[in-house]
């Protein structure tokens, strides 16, 4: 059965490119993306996991660790890493996820039978410091993800998690947010105070209140 948003993610331990690691254990207090790539030495994952370690220090800022997975063995994948890093200019430090016996894949449904019998989609999950699926996103194999999108969608959540606040369609980062449905209107002024529109009495908008 698929998971879905709010779920628990289910806790693993595993063998990486950096040793074994307990997922929970590993995330800590942190934000974390698990994401999945179909096999090793092929072209779309190598530029996904080259645009992931470019964006290590756009991560960290947002206290988010990163872990990737595929059903190849270890062994191909500190093979590949000398490839990544080569052709994509960057050094690649998160670790990847050895997972020959799909234990990780069965847990997190990335292995798609109508797409492929063995090998994964590009699933890529949120996993918030609550241990809660707060996002999941699903490629066809043949397309490479928007990583700059998935930061994006973090920010939201995190906006979202700390202020009550929604993002827009298309929201940047520094724009102005919405004021969600639990705050009443009366109340905007105090948890608002750089000032607010009322659009509609069900839209109301805020600047962003950490820029």
């Amino acid at each position: 059965m698929s998971l879905r948003l709010g779920d628990a993610a289910p806790n693993f331990k595993a063998n990486t490119t950096l040793g074994e690691i307990d997922l929970y254990d590993f995330l800590g207090d942190s934000w974390g993306v698990l994401f999945s790539h179909p096999a090793d030495f092929t072209p779309v994952c190598t530029t996904e996991l080259g645009k992931t370690a470019l964006l290590k220090d756009e991560f960290a800022k947002r206290n988010v660790k990163v872990l990737a997975v595929s059903v190849d063995p270890l062994d191909k994948h500190l093979s590949w890493i000398n490839d990544i890093n080569e052709t994509q200019h960057c050094d690649v430090t998160f670790p990847i996820i050895a997972d020959e016996n799909r234990t990780v894949a069965d847990l997190y449904d990335m292995i798609h039978p109508n797409a492929s019998e063995t090998f994964t989609v590009r699933s890529l999950f949120v996993i918030g410091p609550d241990k809660k699926i707060k996002l999941t996103i699903t490629y066809p194999a043949s397309t490479g993800r928007n990583f700059h999108e998935v930061l994006r969608v973090i920010d939201s959540l995190q906006l979202t998690a700390k202020y009550s606040v929604a993002t827009p369609a298309d929201w940047k980062d520094g724009e102005d947010v919405i004021v969600t449905a639990a705050i009443a209107t009366a109340d905007i002024p105090a948890r608002f105070p750089k000032g607010h529109k009322i659009i509609k009495p069900y839209l109301r908008t805020t600047p962003q209140p950490n820029k």
